[in-house]
């Protein structure tokens, strides 16, 4: 494509616009390169809102894009070559990005799209705590439609990268997609080892290499400086909109401005969502008597009227529930960012190296996840773990959670393996982390005791969730460094005037990014109960996890655990009697099925005797793994299996669900209602009426059985006292009719209920004839394979006819005697 320099940049805009629809993708992007090198920064800014939607697709959701989220190298490689070329770190759109940031282009990102607790802040005229909104918030001019955002080129280029992931749907056709293999996925990658790095430092912008002016270093100027954060987290304190204030940088900054972006970008798009519940527990009343004396003592004619705070709670209604997709790039995140904090050398980790001069890089590493990703990750997963449907999905947001509880994972160093082959154990160095993140592991492991007590454990998906946790938990050390760290959190606190409001303080906005490091914090107990309080407030109530309210609760899921076992088992030990002991002849039809049964199959039998091996493994090692981090003994564990009942009775199947006897009946306990909901155990339901008219069922011709109920109604009419007179019959004859014609008595049922025993007594019918089994498909079917058989060796239908008439005569016979010889045992 060549365009002359003297065209106007609406008309460029405009045969691109035309180009996107007439020329193929690769063409596209040729002529996109072309136009990015040939072009000046005056005419591509006029191309660049554009751009960025037909790449990453609108907010608004209804422009495609490109579909990175769904491109895949092994489906479209040449298209998946050529947008990977062309978005990476160093490719043309960020050459282009760089080329506009040197002349401090600014492009309006509407606020409308922002996360729901930064969208509802901005729109009480109150300015959120991240660094990243401030001196951005433009008020609508007079007339205007609503507040926007003036970003600079890479803010506004990462905003719609990072928002792409949210308001991005996936076509319907689209769901087997693996997100590892997409375009996106790997392009966060890309952005995160590029702008993140764990060896060396961030490379320098690519638009020096164009020939054109090097990017200004001022787009790190509006941000808040890292000292203002103090050392611990700041509340979600918001400071009014009209008190924007400007930051004079240090110039030995600018070499990250784009790293500390990028990951406040990433953080504030994906991770900051939660309820309205949270939303409004995290206002401080600092925060909120602020807000209350600004609407009192400021004149609503010079920024117009604010939203009621009600009002924006109430626009901020709408809920929130991240895909599987979306978990599974935080957690791309939260690995590479424990990679990259890591990658500080040994000197440089010790309290001590923050006297020392160390570059930009280095201090970020040791900010980033403390100060960017703690507070709104836990509100994130807080989230997840309360509003996550109760399925096998949640995988993706335990191993989320689990990837971030273990950064030794991602350390340079690896811990050497035990050589007994027992896990790792967790260095002593680990042990701030552990203790900064208490609640992490604490708070979040109880959290998952609630979900694991409510999910079924037979499944093998659930049972490996748990064992996952079990598990990770269970690493040597580990647990001894959580119960240090709530030993430092429930230790007394000594007055220590700035303590009790260290939360509530409002952060400050002047400062150099790279001013002094605040000196080291030697009370080890003052940052755990900071962190505690930043993220719960001061009037939280904890709760250990080595306490007894959360002891009882591990009980109780050994309890299921050793339930689920069993169950298992017996699954697996019936579906394989019923296979097994099944008679040939019932699938001809000749032996009365059981169509009593309501449970014909089960999930865990679908799925083999391989899933039923599995999921007694991994229920018997999270049973071990819990008993070493608990502590709980042999004997206990037995007590347990005792007090739940889960013993078989004599005939090796499962009793009842747990249940008392009332005026009633059987009423089920909680612990009942547990088991059947859960299918742990259940009622054997039996139909106990008359057996000729129980409903029509799915393997039955209805008309069929209709018209034999009537035949055999009208003979059971006529020939009544005849029936009665053969059935009285003590010889052979009378045996053979009352095989045919007696039903067994209710009496000799298995009633459940002891109301239908007092009914069962009335309820003796007479001698009858039953043609309802020649209504069967199965029946039907086995008769015209017989008759097909016997034409394969030349016999005609009516010698056939006979043949089956004899062979069942002969059959019938045979049980008959046996029926009566067991009935004189009984006797």
């Amino acid at each position: 494509m060549a365009f002359p320099y003297l065209q106007q940049p609406s008309f460029l805009l405009a045969s691109l616009k035309a180009d996107s629809i007439n020329k193929p993708f690769a063409q596209r992007c040729q002529d996109l390169v072309k136009v990015i090198e040939d072009f000046p920064a005056k005419e591509l800014h006029a191309i660049f809102p554009w751009l960025v939607e037909s790449i990453f697709g609108s907010l608004d959701g209804v422009l495609l894009g490109w579909n990175l989220r769904c491109l895949q190298g092994r489906v479209s490689p040449v298209e998946y070559s050529i947008a990977m070329e062309f978005l990476d770190p160093g490719g043309p759109m960020m050459k282009l990005v760089y080329k506009l940031q040197a002349e401090d282009y600014k492009f309006e990102f509407p606020v409308s799209y922002l996360p729901g607790p930064v969208k509802a802040s901005i729109q009480e005229r109150v300015l959120p705590d991240s660094p990243l909104y401030h001196n951005k918030v433009q008020f609508p001019p007079a007339g205007g439609l609503g507040l926007n955002l003036a970003l600079n080129p890479f803010e506004y280029y990462m905003f719609f990268f990072a928002l792409s992931l949210i308001t991005q749907k996936p076509l319907s056709g689209t769901l087997h997609v693996r997100t590892s293999d997409c375009a996106y996925f790997i392009l966060v990658d890309r952005y995160l080892s590029w702008f993140l790095p764990t060896e060396g430092n961030v490379l320098p912008p690519l638009s020096s290499s164009l020939g054109g002016t090097s990017p200004s270093p001022a787009p790190r100027t509006p941000a808040m400086p890292f000292a203002s954060y103090g050392l611990h987290h700041t509340s979600l304190l918001k400071r009014h909109i009209s008190h924007q204030t400007s930051v004079n940088a240090d110039p030995a900054s600018h070499e990250i401005w784009r790293s500390e972006t990028l990951l406040q970008v990433f953080v504030e798009m994906w991770l900051h969502h939660y309820s309205l519940e949270m939303y409004q527990k995290m206002q401080s009343p600092h925060a909120k008597l602020e807000v209350l004396h600004y609407r009192l003592s400021v004149s609503s004619a010079l920024h117009g009227p604010a939203q009621p705070s009600l009002q924006a709670l109430h626009a901020y209604q709408e809920s929130f529930t991240p895909t599987e997709e979306h978990v599974l790039v935080v957690r791309l995140l939260l690995k590479h960012l424990h990679a990259f904090s890591n990658s500080l050398k040994p000197e440089q980790v010790s309290p001590s190296a923050h006297s020392h001069a160390t570059s930009p890089l280095e201090e970020f590493k040791r900010a980033a996840i403390p100060r960017f990703v703690q507070q709104k990750l836990y509100l994130f997963l807080q989230h997840c773990f309360g509003h996550w449907p109760l399925d096998a999905s949640f995988r993706a947001v335990l191993e989320m959670w689990l990837s971030y509880l273990q950064p030794w994972r991602y350390a340079p160093e690896k811990q050497a393996q035990s050589s007994d082959g027992q896990a790792r154990c967790v260095s002593e160095r680990w042990a701030p982390f552990v203790q900064e993140n208490l609640l992490m592991y604490t708070k979040l492991f109880v959290g998952f005791l609630s979900r694991a007590l409510r999910t079924d454990l037979v499944s093998p998906k659930n049972a490996l969730m748990v064992f996952r946790v079990a598990k990770v938990f269970a690493q040597p050390n580990l647990a001894e460094m959580i119960q240090k760290g709530e030993q430092l959190f429930l230790e007394p606190e000594l007055v220590i005037p700035h303590r009790q409001h260290r939360f509530f303080t409002a952060p400050t906005f002047t400062g150099s990014f790279l001013s002094s490091w605040p000196p080291a914090v030697t009370d080890t107990s003052f940052k755990v109960k900071s962190h505690v309080y930043s993220l719960e407030g001061q009037d939280c109530k904890y709760t250990p996890m080595f306490g007894p309210e959360v002891r009882t609760l591990v009980l109780r899921l050994a309890q299921l655990i050793t339930q689920a076992k069993q169950t298992a088992k017996s699954i697996s030990d019936q579906y394989g009697e019923s296979a097994a002991g099944r008679p040939f002849l019932s699938w001809l039809g000749f032996y009365p099925s059981d169509t009593n049964s309501s449970y014909s199959t089960n999930d865990l039998d679908e799925m083999g005797q391989d899933s039923v091996r599995k999921t007694d493994e991994y229920l018997e090692k999270a049973l071990e793994y819990l008993g070493q981090m608990f502590r709980l003994s042999e004997a206990q564990l037995a007590q347990l299996t005792l007090a739940l009942g889960t013993t078989q009775d004599e005939n090796g199947k499962k009793q009842l669900p747990d249940c008392i006897v009332g005026e009633d009946g059987l009423i089920l306990t909680p612990l009942g209602r547990y088991q059947v909901i859960n299918g742990l155990r259940r009622f054997e339901i039996e139909y106990q009426g008359d057996s000729e008219l129980q409903p029509i069922r799915s393997y039955e011709i209805p008309g069929l059985v209709r018209v034999l109920f009537r035949l055999s109604s009208a003979i059971n009419h006529r020939f009544a006292d005849q029936m009665v007179a053969l059935c009285s019959r003590a010889d052979f004859l009378g045996s053979f009719c009352r095989y045919h014609l007696m039903e067994p008595t209710l009496s000799s049922r298995h009633l459940l209920s002891p109301v239908g025993q007092g009914r069962s007594a009335g309820c003796v019918r007479g001698p009858r004839l039953s043609l309802r089994f020649l209504g069967s498909y199965r029946t039907l079917l086995s008769l015209l394979l017989a008759f097909f058989v016997a034409s394969l060796f030349c016999i005609g239908p009516v010698p056939c006819a006979l043949l089956l008439v004899l062979g069942y005569f002969l059959y019938a016979m045979a049980m008959a005697l046996l029926t009566e010889r067991g009935k004189l045992h009984q006797l």
